[in-house]
Order: C-alpha cells, then sequence, then structure tokens
C-alpha cells in the first residue's frame, strides 16, 4: 500500500514540476480566493454584530452587569453590594447608577395653550462622572458641548437619539425633540416633580443605551428622586486582565448578591437580537461563502479533468508498463492536496498577517456598530479541512473517469 502511495507522490511532483508556471500559480491564487472567500465573508458579516456586542460591552455593561430583580425599582442594599464588589481583588472598576424615567420638554416657554408642549419621553440616569467615564470612557461619545463634571447643578447630557437633528425619524411611539442645542434649557419632568435644567452636551454612540439616555450628576439625581437611601438601578463592573466573568458572577452570588439583584456577565445583559442576528448573518455567510467553494470544486474538475486528457496516452502507457490505476489515481490527489495546501497557507498569511490586524485597526463604519473581522482558528481550521477535501474529491473523480479507461484505447487516442 505505501508503494503506490510514494510512487503516486513521486508522478504528483515530477508532473507539478513541469506544469506551466504560471497555470499552477493561477490555480493556486483560485484556491487562495476561495479560502479569503469562506473566512472572510462569514467573518466580515459575524464581525458585523461582534463589533456592536464589543461596543455594548465596553461601554455600557463591562464585565458584570448589576441590576433589579423583576419587579422592583432599585436594587436593595446597594452600598453593601458596592461594598462587597469593591473589595475583591478582581475588581479594577464599579459604576453605580441611579435609574428613573421621565419626559423632556423643549418648547414650553413658547408654546401657547393650544400648541402642544415639544417632548419626549427616556430613561433617566444619574452618573458619578468620574468613575462612570473611567468604566467606560462615556465622555468621548459627547460630540457637542462638555462631559459633566461632579459639581455640576442642574445641567445634564442628552442621548442624540432624542434630538431630530441626529435622529430624524420622529414616529408617535417615539418622539424626538426639535431645535435643542448645548447651552438650552429643557424642562425635565419626574414623577410629580418639574425642574428646569441646561444642556452641557450631546452624547452619540452606536450603542443605544448611551445615546437614548439623559444624564444627570448623581448627587442632584438622588434628590431628584428621592433616593436618600443610596440603592441605585444598576451597577456596571470591569474585572482585571484574565478574570473569568462567570467565576466573577458565582462569587458574588455565593456572597449572597443574588437575593437582592440579577447579576449577569456581559454574554447574558447581550439583547437577544444581537444573538440571534449574530447566527443568523453566520448563516448567511457560510451560504454565501460555500458558492466560492463550489465554483473552485469545478475549477480544479476542470484543470484534472483537462489534465488528464491530455495526458491519456501518457497515462494509458504507464499502465501498460505496470503503473496500478490506484497509484495513478493518487498522483492527481496528490496535485490537489496541493493546490489547496498552498492556497490555504498563502491565504492564512494575509488573513492573520494582513486583513485581521487592518480590521482592528480600521473597522468598518457601520450605522449600528464597528464591523470587524471575526476569524477565530479553530473555525478557519475546519474551513481549511472542508476546502482540502472538498478539492481532493474535484481531482479525484476527473482521474478516475479517465484511468477506468482502456489501457490500449488511451495508448492509441480512441475514444
Amino acid at each position: 500500500m505505501l508503494q503506490f502511495i510514494r510512487l503516486g507522490f513521486f508522478l504528483a511532483l515530477r508532473q507539478v514540476r513541469r506544469a506551466s508556471k504560471w497555470t499552477t500559480g493561477l490555480i493556486i491564487f483560485v484556491m487562495t480566493l476561495t479560502f479569503l472567500n469562506l473566512v472572510v465573508v462569514p467573518g466580515i458579516l459575524v464581525g458585523l454584530i461582534e463589533g456592536a456586542v464589543s461596543a455594548n460591552k465596553e461601554y455600557y455593561t463591562s464585565d458584570i452587569l448589576i441590576s433589579t430583580l423583576e419587579k422592583k425599582n432599585y436594587i436593595e442594599q446597594s452600598p453593601l453590594i458596592e461594598n462587597i464588589i469593591r473589595s475583591m481583588p478582581e475588581t479594577l472598576a464599579v459604576s453605580p447608577r441611579y435609574l428613573s424615567s421621565g419626559t423632556v420638554e423643549a418648547n414650553y416657554k413658547e408654546a401657547s395653550k393650544e400648541e402642544e408642549i415639544d417632548s419626549a419621553g427616556a430613561p433617566f440616569v444619574g452618573i458619578d462622572p468620574i468613575g462612570e467615564d473611567d468604566l467606560t470612557g462615556i465622555s468621548g461619545f459627547v460630540v457637542e458641548g462638555e462631559y459633566l463634571a461632579p459639581g455640576d447643578y442642574d445641567q445634564i447630557l442628552l442621548g442624540s437619539y432624542l434630538l431630530t437633528e441626529y435622529f430624524p425619524v420622529e414616529t408617535a411611539s417615539f418622539p424626538t425633540l426639535d431645535n435643542v442645542k448645548v447651552g438650552d434649557k429643557v424642562r425635565i419632568s419626574i414623577g410629580e416633580i418639574k425642574r428646569e435644567v441646561t444642556v452641557k452636551g450631546i452624547v452619540k454612540s452606536k450603542v443605544d443605551e448611551l445615546s437614548y439616555r439623559v444624564y444627570f450628576v448623581d448627587t442632584q439625581f438622588r434628590d431628584l428622586i428621592g433616593r436618600n437611601d443610596y440603592n441605585v438601578g444598576e451597577i456596571s463592573v470591569r474585572l482585571k486582565e484574565g478574570v473569568d466573568p462567570n467565576v466573577f458572577k458565582e462569587a458574588l452570588l455565593r456572597s449572597g448578591v443574588g437575593e437582592y439583584a440579577r447579576v449577569q456577565t456581559f454574554e447574558d445583559a447581550q439583547p437577544k437580537f444581537l444573538k440571534d442576528i449574530k447566527d443568523t448573518f453566520a448563516l448567511l455567510g457560510n451560504m454565501i461563502s460555500s458558492i466560492g467553494l463550489i465554483v473552485a470544486s469545478i475549477t480544479i474538475f476542470i484543470v484534472i479533468f483537462i489534465n488528464a486528457i491530455t495526458r491519456r496516452k501518457f497515462i494509458g502507457i504507464l499502465k501498460g508498463i505496470g503503473i496500478s490505476g490506484r497509484t495513478i489515481e493518487a498522483s492527481y490527489v496528490f496535485q490537489s492536496f496541493f493546490y489547496a495546501a498552498c492556497g490555504s497557507v498563502i491565504g492564512i498569511l494575509v488573513l492573520y498577517l494582513f486583513l485581521e490586524p487592518f480590521f482592528l485597526a480600521h473597522p468598518i463604519n457601520f450605522p449600528f456598530s464597528d464591523g470587524i473581522l471575526v476569524a477565530p482558528l479553530n473555525s478557519t481550521a475546519i474551513k481549511i479541512l472542508i476546502l482540502v477535501v472538498t478539492t481532493i474529491i474535484a481531482g479525484y473523480i476527473p482521474a478516475r473517469m479517465i484511468v477506468r479507461r482502456n489501457t490500449l484505447d488511451s495508448i492509441l487516442g480512441r475514444n
């Protein structure tokens, strides 16, 4: 058995060496493009959603998100929970946030009794400006005006989705405010409480939770909502590098935090629609890239078939002098493997030395995320295996068709 494999490898090596360099290079180029099509197309589609997931973690949930239990308006025993978190050596940064909801009114002074006041409902959040910025870097999303300072009183940041200028898709269920600029005064309403505040800045981010909210300094917001017990609505926690969020979550649950709040890792806290879209895009990417795989297989089939047809007389002579059909078939299988292996190696170098670093440094600017290229090694290895196996089959079939022909007919060139 080893004899026919060794001889088949020798014949394949001899044929590749004698083949046209341009033809060989073109086939390898096709295989490289096929490999990149298999990996890059689904990688970009998945990366489109992966960018949104990464941004949601980086700028909103962090590694751990602690939120209210069902039917609760706040996290009970928040100061105790915060002390537990800060005392754990794995903790890097913490940001507690006070949450409520209310409305923002813009033209309340100019509107007559008959005119409707321009208003929009929004989630309100009270933050420690320094702690929140250390955790999420939210100050980097202030596109107009300035970020909040700890001593700011009666000043807010408005999410861009609340302004028609930035989000001109107003509907009855989601109204926006017209002609509101930095420095303008607006009136906020929280239950029965109304207060006039100044817009200090506009927050614009591809993370929806950031762009929908109205931000206050926590000390004033706590008074506005009457929260004298320091119980907050959510707590985001960033962990030190290398710490497993699931292990940290379990440690919090063992300490009793789960009795007062819901503890989630960033994966648990991901919106379900992001997970569904990610799976759907992965499926679409694989379907699209499979077309390229079929085209490459047909290309290899045609190349091997033409090669075998033109060398039919030579194949007949080989059979005539005692070279087995299995050996000849093995030589074409080795040729196919050579093309697939070379194309895959070149594709891997292009992928991991150029494309992946490029997309990390220059993500694709989609409206709702910064798209990256996702190409995990295990998934790439599977696709290489698929490419190699498919190519080998595509090379074996035409070789088998020619080798099965009558030896004398092959030598004499008869059909």
